[in-house]
């Protein structure tokens, strides 16, 4: 029997258990801080342990004896404990978007001969499992542009939005300066820059900006053009800016009274409380990728893959927490058939080089009902 331990028990975290609870022959562990958040799971004959992983020595040596570990933690959190488990010679599929360089955990992983399975979600994730399987099938990539978001079906004011993860990870794409590849040569940007409105069907218009979403891809792709941008309701960008631009953002310290406190850490615990995704709340992921390239015969190709989910209301399970859920779950399964012949730090876009595997995850979460479609074409 295979043994798991999933690391957080969050709205995403939920989501990956429910889905592996269904795997035979596998034994799940789920991890939390917080008890009240792992009840849910008990009651549903889940196997659960309160604890913290960077201190909690009982907990380490249940993680030291399972065969794979997923991390769903935080972005604050992810890249330190990512770090603890390679030490541990542990081999982690993680969605945990960290803000920190994850290439220095190359080397350890590989000395440790296990693997850093990161950024296994929608986006990172699928968005990169896309790139990697149509730079496979062509010469050079010419174009790769991602957008993506999760809404609340709701337009509630202020923001038109509900935070469908962690609000401190939602803050940090804010305030994270955009990576962007332009005529071959890397750029920085700032975040919420360069807006556009872009047309869904199935959500209308939406305004689209630059977020630093590429993260590995700068690295393994190459390309002469390349940027991802998030999506949200018309109006929204601005919005943030006007937070941004009376510091509301900033996470430096500052004097209140007798005490300190950091703007973005209090605009953080003031959106838990007000733009947190309620349970039952209905909301929409919807995510397209354009690519564009040159196969060996110098004939112009293009792919398209369009994503969309809404809210389950039979599970429970939002939109944001499926799409991201169920894909780590299923790279999850990769990993435990024995699929993942590699060691190291492992960004999705190199899976989705080998067909096999791509069309395993594409394949699964269009079984658990989220649209996929694709458009392999070229002239």
């Amino acid at each position: 029997m295979k043994r798991v331990v999933l690391l957080g028990a969050g709205l995403v975290g939920r989501a990956i258990a429910a889905d592996l609870q269904k795997e035979d022959g596998l034994q799940l562990t789920v991890v939390d801080r917080d008890g009240e958040r792992l009840k849910s799971l008990e009651a549903r004959g889940i196997r659960t342990l309160v604890g913290d992983v960077l201190s909690d020595s009982v907990l380490r040596r249940e993680i030291a004896g399972s065969d794979l570990v997923v991390g769903a933690l935080p972005g604050y959190l992810g890249y330190r404990v990512l770090e603890n488990l390679l030490k541990m010679g542990c081999s982690v599929v993680d969605i945990s978007f960290f803000p920190e360089d994850p290439w220095p955990l190359d080397p350890l992983a590989r000395k440790h001969g296990c693997f850093a399975l990161i950024d296994a979600g929608v986006a990172p994730g699928v968005s990169n499992l896309a790139a990697g399987y149509f730079a496979a099938r062509v010469d050079r990539v010419t174009s790769l542009r991602i957008f993506v978001g999760g809404l609340p079906v709701d337009r509630t004011p202020p923001l038109e939005y509900r935070a469908p993860f962690s609000p401190s990870d939602v803050l940090e794409e804010y305030v994270r300066p955009a990576r962007v590849v332009r005529n071959g040569k890397l750029e920085i940007k700032p975040p919420l820059s360069e807006v556009e409105l872009v047309e869904f069907p199935e959500a209308g218009t939406l305004e689209a900006f630059l977020t630093d979403g590429l993260r590995t891809l700068l690295r393994t792709l190459s390309a002469e053009e390349m940027e991802e941008k998030t999506l949200r309701y018309p109006g929204h960008a601005e919005k943030i800016r006007l937070l941004k631009d009376l510091g509301l953002l900033d996470d430096r310290e500052i004097p209140v009274g007798k005490d300190a406190i950091a703007p973005r850490k209090l605009l953080a615990r003031l959106l838990e409380e007000r733009l947190v995704l309620r349970s039952g709340e209905e909301d929409i992921v919807v995510m397209r990728v354009e690519a564009e390239g040159i196969d060996a015969g110098d004939l112009q190709r293009t792919f398209r893959l369009e994503l969309i989910d809404r809210y389950d209301a039979k599970t429970g399970l939002s939109a944001m927490a499926r799409t991201t859920g169920f894909t780590a779950a299923l790279l999850a399964r990769l990993a435990l058939k024995g699929k993942i012949q590699h060691n190291g730090l492992l960004p999705p876009e190199r899976l989705g080089r080998e067909e096999e595997l791509y069309s395993f995850v594409i394949r699964g979460l269009q079984e658990r009902g989220i649209t996929i479609i694709q458009q392999f074409g070229g002239q």
